[in-house]
């Protein structure tokens, strides 16, 4: 299907690496013009490098999201070779050693301030143009903890929810000014260092010795759905993909759940 996102520009932020670095190349390859941002200034211009060589088109903005002067730079940055046309706010913290009785206040705020308010800059930032020219998408990527949290992490659940009811408010805000809000809510995301790690707990637990012997055994124990694997970051690209073209117009303040089915857990849920 062609998303008809020739001609468009995409800023994904927390693209140099991971689920990012997943959209970037997947939006790329459907012809926008990507904006790769990360902290980090050989990672994110290795990102761009690695889209340009493949056909695509990329520029490079870097700056810490979680400052008001950071948001700043990279809305210039992003802006500098034309007006953006899709906003991804992909980037995010996590802790899954974190529980109620170890999370302090200080680390509750840290994680709402780059979850949530580091979106709400970018939203503040490039969205007023969107409305300007009567098209835009924007797209929150967000976790399926934020409506199933368990018991670790709750500062990490609770932010996501709120990225959920941003998405919702800010439909609300655009309407029928041609710019959409939505939300993807992933299920865990697969990365080579995470299956390395589960193939190790998979052997300790006695469920196979390779990854293809051990994930539907850990899927069925710890993570269970009815596809009975995990999610890779393709599936969660894809579907951000789609929301950022033309086919997506009648989906509107809405959270994709990316969960391959997913059921509550009962008992036990891992922890790194």
């Amino acid at each position: 299907m062609d998303m008809h996102l020739g001609g468009r520009r995409a800023l994904v932020t927390g693209s140099s690496g991971g689920l990012g670095e997943e959209i970037v190349r997947h939006l790329a390859a459907e012809g926008a013009a990507v904006v790769v941002h990360g902290r980090d200034e050989a990672r994110t211009n290795a990102v761009a490098e690695a889209v340009r060589k493949d056909g695509g088109r990329a520029d490079v903005a870097l700056g810490d999201l979680g400052t008001d002067e950071g948001a700043d730079a990279v809305a210039a940055a992003a802006l500098a070779a034309g007006p953006v046309d899709v906003l991804v706010n992909n980037v995010g913290v996590y802790d899954p050693s974190a529980g109620w009785e170890s999370a302090t206040a200080a680390q509750w705020a840290g994680f709402y301030n780059v979850n949530v308010i580091s979106a709400v800059r970018m939203v503040q930032r490039l969205v007023p143009g969107m409305r300007e020219r009567g098209w835009g998408r924007v797209i929150q990527i967000s976790s399926v903890g934020g409506h199933r949290p368990e018991r670790i992490q709750p500062h990490y659940a609770a932010s996501n929810a709120a990225r959920d009811n941003l998405a919702v408010s800010l439909a609300h805000e655009l309407r029928g000014t041609g710019v959409t809000s939505n939300a993807v809510a992933p299920n865990g995301i697969l990365t080579p260092e995470l299956t390395g790690t589960l193939t190790e707990l998979g052997r300790g637990r006695g469920w196979g010795e390779t990854w293809e012997e051990i994930e539907p055994n850990l899927v069925a124990n710890l993570a269970p759905n009815d596809t009975g694997r995990l999610g890779r970051p393709a599936d969660y690209a894809r579907v951000v993909t789609f929301l950022a073209g033309t086919a997506s117009a009648y989906i509107n303040g809405t959270t994709l759940h990316v969960d391959g089915g997913a059921y509550d857990v009962v008992g036990e849920a891992y922890e790194l």
